[in-house]
């Protein structure tokens, strides 16, 4: 199944989900580029929300850009396959290096704003990043190391840890409050 089928199909949980939903779809129809970042109005990424075998905690890296304990994830970049960019995103930033994930299915859609900012001494304008996110699980005993391109730390918080360690209120209003809600609907399956 091609992305564009697998968004077609995915169910939103909420209005977020369904006007993104409906965003992503457009932006894909109508940007040959999505998967490059030479789009620079936006362009598609792949985000992990990553769960020990229990479903009690979900880990996190501290972001450089952003100042603050987030989620893994990444550019495509070319990639189709964005359950692969999150596996791989997921690998670079935390060090895992078994983590597989618990569902081949979307896990969540969303539509992310990106402030400009300074990378690798070069301006990025402020921009959009068309996000899918899946569901990954690690053993939360495996070693653990900081990507120092991207993050300074790598951390495994409880649920309800993870929101509070954030410094973006928009993330865990929005976005983090979700996944650990759609997390614990998951694990009663």
């Amino acid at each position: 199944m091609t992305l564009n089928e697998q968004i077609l199909a995915y169910q939103p949980q909420n209005e977020q989900e369904e006007k993104d939903k409906q965003l992503i779809l457009d932006f894909l129809k109508a940007n040959q580029d999505a998967f490059l970042r030479t789009n620079r109005v936006g362009h598609m990424t792949a985000s992990a929300w990553v769960t020990n075998r229990e479903r009690s905690k979900v880990l996190m890296v501290y972001h450089n850009i952003y100042h603050s304990w987030s989620w893994c994830g990444g550019h495509a970049d070319g990639e189709t396959d964005l359950l692969q960019v999150a596996l791989k995103e997921c690998r670079e930033e935390t060090g895992l290096n078994h983590v597989h994930p618990v569902s081949q299915d979307i896990f969540s859609l969303e539509c992310l704003t990106v402030d400009g900012h300074e990378k690798h001494g070069e301006y990025v304008s402020s921009h959009l990043h068309l996000n899918v996110t899946y569901l990954l699980e690690a053993d939360e005993t495996e070693p653990l190391s900081v990507c120092e391109q991207e993050n300074s730390g790598v951390k495994w918080f409880s649920t309800d840890e993870a929101l509070t360690a954030s410094t973006e209120p928009w993330f865990v209003e929005r976005i983090y409050r979700k996944l650990n809600r759609r997390l614990a609907r998951f694990s009663e399956k």
